[in-house]
């Protein structure tokens, strides 16, 4: 099961995914920065929408502990589970990843270039320097 510290973790996305290393981002608005990454390693299933909104962690059940082991032919050390709320409404979406290990890194995540960083601030995967004009 995965503790998230306290905070406001409402907006999520896909923030990277390279076939190996998945990286959950969360914050209460994902326009410019997020305070929360939960990085997943050695990713082997992945369901999950690329957006979604206030998930609630949980224990995933035999039938998705089965799903997963059905799909990569052993037992994976980590499969985290969730459920959001259907972009349709009503029904909730279950979610399953299944990987190596899972971290949570707490700290700022700026989304837009940004120099002189003060200690934990980090910059987003995808955010490269201004070209120079």
């Amino acid at each position: 099961m995965i503790e998230l510290p306290g905070g406001s973790w409402w907006d999520w996305d896909v923030l990277h995914f390279d076939g190996s290393q998945l990286r959950l981002a969360a914050g209460h608005d994902l326009t410019y920065h997020h305070g929360l990454e939960v990085v997943f390693t050695d990713v082997a299933y992945l369901a999950c929408p690329t957006q979604f909104w206030d998930p609630r962690f949980r224990e995933p059940n035999l039938a998705e502990r089965a799903l997963v082991r059905r799909h990569i032919g052993e037992e994976s050390p980590v499969v985290v589970a969730f459920d959001v709320d259907a972009p349709a409404g009503g029904d909730l979406l279950s979610c399953l990843v299944a990987a190596g290990s899972v971290e949570v890194v707490h700290g700022p995540v700026y989304r837009y270039w940004r120099d002189n960083l003060a200690a934990g601030e980090r910059l987003a995967p995808h955010v490269r320097p201004p070209e120079p004009s």
